[in-house]
Order: C-alpha cells, then structure tokens, then sequence
C-alpha cells in the first residue's frame, strides 16, 4: 500500500520526472510512480525485494546497493546522480542524507517518511539509530523550502513518525514562483 504521505504529495511529481525511490523494497512507490507515467529509478540491498519490484515494475531501473556500508551507488561524471523527486519511507540512515539531498535536481522534491524517538513503545523500529530525534527532518532539510513537515503519533499500526516534503531551491527561480510552479 502506498503510504499516504507519498500519495498526499505525489501531484508535485509530474510526469515524465525522474524518481528516485529509496530502500524500496518491493516497490510500491516505485510501482505508483511509474503508473503515474514517471521514470523510476529504485535502490535496495536486498535482491529478493528488487527482484519482486522487477516483477511489478519492468519499467523501473533496479540497483542493488548496500547504501550503508559502500559508496552512494548512482553517480554520473563524480556526481551523484540527479532525480526530480527523491522518495524514502520506512528508511534512516544518517550518513546517507547528503548523498539524497544531492541526489536532488534543481527545483527537485524530497518526500521523506519514517519512525521517531519513541516509536520503541510500539515495537520495530526501536534502535535510537534508527529513529529520528524531534525535529531532525527539519533540521536535515534546512537548505531546502520546506513544503510540508508532520511529526507525531499515527494510528493503524500505532507509531510515531516524522516527515517532511521539501524542495531544492532551483538556481534560476525565486521562492514565490516555486511555490506557484506546483500549484500548492
């Protein structure tokens, strides 16, 4: 199922924008993106999951990487890859945010979703490393506008999230026209 902070924010990603789908697992994200007419690119470590994303979405560009423990696996000419939208749900890894904020085109969206500091109290996850403190998404997303920004308790499974959409100021554009370029 796709999440329904993804699905609330979706209509700033507008076809035919690059996605970059983040641990996607097996690619729901990656499958509502490309439905939407979208090219997706997806990363996750595990092949199995990449392999059922393949299954559900041919179109998708699968890349198996460990982005933990070896260098960001999408560069082009020494630069991280660029994608219009950057989506992550269900995913923290601290080391990792640079790599996804560059990973953002100019005028490019981030679409981030995951636990929180006591979030333990309802299971998995439970490590402090992964789950966020108060405010660490906007924290992350400080040279970014920020769109949107939720931080709190959600039922259905009970767990207690953080999540931001925000945008990469395009060179070229003010602040004002990049809020109207999206329709807001």
């Amino acid at each position: 199922m796709v999440s329904d902070w993804v699905m609330r924010w979706s209509h700033l990603v507008r076809p035919p924008q690059t996605i970059l789908d983040v641990a996607c697992g097996h690619g729901r994200h990656s499958q509502f993106f490309l439905s939407k007419g979208c090219a997706v690119t997806a990363v996750d470590i595990s092949r199995e999951a990449l392999d059922a994303t393949r299954i559900a979405c041919p179109q998708a560009t699968a890349v198996c990487a460990d982005l933990e423990n070896a260098p960001w696996p999408l560069m082009r000419d020494g630069k991280p890859q660029t994608f219009d939208a950057v989506v992550v749900t269900n995913y923290l890894w601290r080391p990792l945010m640079p790599s996804l904020l560059a990973s953002l085109a100019d005028g490019g969206v981030l679409i981030y979703e995951t636990f929180s500091v006591g979030n333990e109290v309802f299971g998995k996850p439970s490590r402090p490393d992964f789950l966020l403190q108060s405010k660490e998404l906007l924290e992350v997303c400080k040279d970014l506008q920020v769109i949107a920004y939720e931080e709190g308790f959600l039922p259905d499974p009970d767990r207690l999230i953080q999540r931001v959409v925000a945008m990469k100021r395009a060179a070229k554009m003010g602040a004002s026209s990049e809020l109207t370029r999206f329709h807001l």
